[in-house]
């Protein structure tokens, strides 16, 4: 006999629903969203599990690992394909959503979603931190940009770096007096977006891969 499990998991707790092959329930049960969690309530099942699902979310990368590491079938399966899987059921609901991964588990219907590896999730979130604070610094810009166009100050386009003492040397008393925390603000700003870019640096000079394609016309 063949056993199925899906989980839909929530921020704090995940819906767990084991079936077998026919499609008969054989368990349901809660526990927390946490990988060691998980793994203590499967194995409390005591079924050998052909296939475990789990939809597409912030946590999945995560509780994926941890279910793999420990022997798991763990499979991440798209969002899209799992929700229209959902929407047959009656009610909306972590139950029923367990049940129709489970179900599709069962079934085979789904398409499968490559689960990067942590290495590669902790380089992308060092780039999104990055382009959040460069984004955040531009925001910041432009509007001391604009409070300085109302009392008809042209900036220019000074560098970065040069940016505070050009509006210092520009703006007016009263200006001053609101533009000065924003400068505050972007002098901090600054400083992180640095240590940021030469955490990206030191990765890069250490990646073959990187390095070759910092090398192609138009990328590099």
């Amino acid at each position: 006999m063949k056993y199925f499990a899906g989980l839909d998991v929530s921020l704090e707790e995940t819906a767990i629903c084991v079936v077998e092959e026919s499609g008969r329930i054989v368990n349901e049960m809660r526990a927390a969203s946490e990988p060691e969690a998980l793994i203590k309530a499967l194995r409390k099942v005591g079924l050998p599990l052909e296939r475990l699902g789990l939809e597409a979310c912030s946590l999945t990368a995560w509780l994926h690992d941890g279910l793999r590491a420990e022997g798991l079938p763990a499979i991440c399966i798209e969002t899209c394909q799992a929700n229209a899987a959902m929407k047959t059921m009656p009610n909306k609901t972590d139950r029923n959503d367990a049940r129709a991964l489970a179900q599709i588990m069962r079934t085979g219907w789904y398409r499968q979603v490559h689960v990067k590896s942590r290495q590669c999730r902790l380089w992308r979130a060092l780039l999104v931190a990055r382009r959040t604070v460069l984004n955040e610094m531009r925001s910041i810009e432009n509007i001391v940009r604009a409070m300085l166009c109302e009392t008809g100050v042209k900036l220019g386009t000074p560098s970065r770096t040069a940016f505070a003492d050009r509006v210092r040397e520009l703006a007016g008393t009263e200006v001053m007096a609101m533009v000065e925390p924003l400068l505050a603000i972007l002098s901090v700003m600054l400083k992180e977006f640095a240590r940021l870019t030469k955490q990206v640096l030191h990765i890069v000079r250490k990646e073959e891969v990187c390095r070759r394609l910092m090398s192609a016309p138009g990328v590099g």
